[in-house]
């Protein structure tokens, strides 16, 4: 089976205080779904983009580290899952997340529905 890293960005100024209890027990609740579709590998939340590295190689065997993402950007990867799944699997299971990161169904847009330049989380999925 093909596996997904289905990866959950948020804006560089995504503010994480703003995340309620609901979001997190919606979280919690597509975490136990995905466990037992038995789709889910891997799941992990990472630290705020500010703390990242990049480390690039350089010349004679060296690397150069330096702060910050690896590429300039408007936004950063939070979290992710790995998912065992097809491509119609990982997708659905992204649109879950998406929503359930953006609140839909308590009242917040549905980042799915909306201008995806407005969206303040989306999900994407890529196979390795």
């Amino acid at each position: 089976m093909t596996q997904y890293l289905v990866a959950i960005y948020h804006p560089d100024d995504y503010d994480p205080s703003t995340e309620d209890a609901a979001m997190s027990r919606d979280i919690d609740a597509l975490n136990d779904e995905m466990k037992a579709a038995r789709v889910r590998i891997f799941v992990g939340r990472l630290s705020p983009a500010r703390s990242a590295r990049s480390l690039r190689a350089q010349p004679a065997g060296k690397v150069l580290v330096t702060d910050g993402p690896y590429v300039e950007t408007k936004e950063h990867i939070d979290g992710f899952w790995v998912l065992a799944a097809d491509l119609d699997e990982a997708l659905a299971w992204g649109a879950q997340g998406c929503r359930r990161l953006s609140g839909a169904g308590r009242g917040a847009p549905d980042s799915l529905t909306e201008d995806p330049t407005e969206a303040r989380s989306s999900v994407r999925a890529l196979s390795f």
